[in-house]
């Protein structure tokens, strides 16, 4: 080969070059920001999910265990969310008092049944005075396949840590039984955003 077909190749050969340097650069970022997000074998981070239908959704960055309290089922029973351990858990506090409450439900009422027969439990537990026991009841039954659940004493989340400042609140658990995020106030729990959350939860290892 001469001397100037060399050289004519030479700056192929640099732009070449470049174009590989750039790509491994970018991969190489890349690599960095999907460690930064999703840690081998350990919890995900769903501060990405703060968006659309769950805009209010606060990220627990020091994860808490499950209360330990009780509540009553619709047949007066006593439960804890330890009766539901393995699960999701997306867990609601509302009352018929609560406008936000009730335009939410529905929301949760689809969440549910887009996961029902898989590891995923939607608890709305209704914080209502015994006098709007059966109101609270109906509603529900509106409302399934979420069931029936309330605190008579109205207390468990004002016991959380910390406590909950306002209906509805909503607190999302991973299978380990760990708060990994709550939402203060209303959210679209059939949106896009929600569905994603289950998902990423139900994919982490018990």
């Amino acid at each position: 080969m001469n001397e100037v077909s060399k050289a004519g190749r030479r700056p192929d050969v640099l732009r070449w070059a470049i174009t590989v340097a750039i790509l491994g650069g970018a991969l190489a970022v890349l690599y960095v920001i999907l460690s930064a997000v999703i840690k081998p074998n350990g919890p995900t981070n769903l501060a990405a999910l703060k968006r659309g239908g769950l805009e209010r959704l606060e990220v627990v960055t020091a994860p808490k265990p499950q209360p330990t309290m009780s509540f009553k089922d619709a047949a007066g029973k006593d439960v804890s969310l330890a009766d539901f351990k393995g699960k999701v858990l997306i867990v609601n506090f509302w009352a018929t008092w609560c406008a936000p409450c009730k335009v939410e439900m529905p929301t949760l009422s689809r969440l549910a049944a887009t996961y029902r027969g898989q590891d995923v439990a939607v608890i709305a537990i209704s914080i209502d005075k015994d006098d709007k026991d059966g109101e609270a009841r109906f509603f529900i039954g509106k409302n399934r396949p979420l069931d029936y659940y309330r605190d008579p004493a109205g207390s468990m989340p004002f016991l959380l840590d910390p406590p909950a400042l306002g209906m509805p609140t909503t607190l999302v658990y991973d299978r380990k039984g760990v708060e990994r995020a709550r939402v203060a106030g209303e959210a679209d729990w059939a949106s896009g955003e929600a569905i994603e959350l289950v998902r990423v939860l139900l994919a982490e290892p018990k």
